[in-house]
Order: structure tokens, then sequence, then C-alpha cells
């Protein structure tokens, strides 16, 4: 019996990469329909932050990226993935299209620098918190050059409210990465 369970179900890593980047482009379109609109901002908050993260760490190198621009190139070719069933190219002229960059960003720094973190919780935390910083930087930079709102706005209506779920979101994905990445590390 012991054996049976050892044995992979995939053995072409390659197949495991593709099947991987595919389940994190459904687990990112899924998170974009967890959210909670907030009034005083355009920008809803939502469960994709956690999956960008995660995303970034365990696919790594360029995969984590791949996995969220697929999931862009998606949504803009019609497929009603992005946040409020929304799709299309007109999509990233709106509020959201700096965070969607972000997407990209978090994911490649997430990849590139978990590696030096080791198994120390507080060093993939910090890790993931700062691609989190990036993320929502660029969604406050877009948000800048479409509305031209002034700093304090800026940080009001599209950086503050998301800090704490954030960090939330970043230590769950930390915890999960530090628990699943043993099992998955021959995987990917």
């Amino acid at each position: 019996m012991e054996a049976i369970l050892k044995q992979e179900i995939i053995s072409n890593k390659t197949a495991c990469r593709a099947i991987g980047v595919a389940v994190f482009v459904i687990l990112t379109s899924l998170g974009a329909f967890v959210r909670i609109p907030l009034p005083f901002s355009p920008v809803p908050l939502t469960l994709q932050t956690f999956f960008v993260l995660l995303s970034g760490a365990f696919l790594g190198g360029n995969l984590g990226a791949v996995a969220q621009m697929s999931y862009i190139f998606l949504g803009l070719s019609g497929l009603p993935i992005f946040t409020g069933a929304g799709s299309g190219l007109l999509y990233l002229a709106g509020p959201t299209g700096g965070y969607l960059l972000g997407f990209v960003l978090a994911s490649l720094f997430t990849a590139r620098f978990i590696k030096f973190a080791g198994r120390n919780l507080y060093s993939v935390l910090a890790i993931m918190v700062i691609a989190d910083l990036l993320l929502l930087a660029s969604g406050v930079i877009w948000l800048k050059i479409l509305f031209g709102w002034p700093l304090s706005k800026l940080l009001f209506a599209g950086f503050l409210p998301f800090l704490p779920g954030d960090l939330l979101k970043a230590g769950a994905a930390a915890i999960i990465y530090l628990r699943l990445k043993p099992r998955l590390k021959e995987v990917f």
C-alpha cells in the first residue's frame, strides 16, 4: 500500500508545471469573485492577492508571473473573470488596471526572493508583504494616473483599506507555503 501512495500521478514535470499554472489561473479567477465593495474606493477587496502570492511562491521562476499574465490575457480576451465579472480591454483602463499589473510584479518578486527565505516564517512573511506592497503601489500609481487624486486620497482609497486584509492574506500564504512546500518541491 505504501508503494502505491508514493507513486507519482503525473511523472512529467512539464505537465505538472502546466497544471500548476492552470490551477493558479483558476484560483486567481475564483478569488476575484470573493469581493467586498468599498463605498469610498473604486477598488473592491478581493481574495486574489492571496493566490497571487502563492503562485509566485509555489511555481517559482517565471511561472507565477505566467499564471498571472494568463489570467489577465483570459480576462482581456472576453472571459468574465475579473472582479465583478468584468472582462475586455477597457477593463484595464479602469481603476483596477494597476492592481492587475501588480499581480504580475508581486508574483515575480515572490518567486525571485522566496528561495532566500528558507524555512523561516518571518523571512517568508516579509517577502510576501513586500510583494503585496509592490502590488498595492502599482494600483495607487495607476489611480493617480487615472484620476489625478492627491496623495491623501490615493492612500485612503487605494492603499490603507487593503493593508489589514492583505497582511492577513500574506500571513496565511506564508504559513501554507511553509507547510506545503516540502511536499511539492519535487513537483515544481
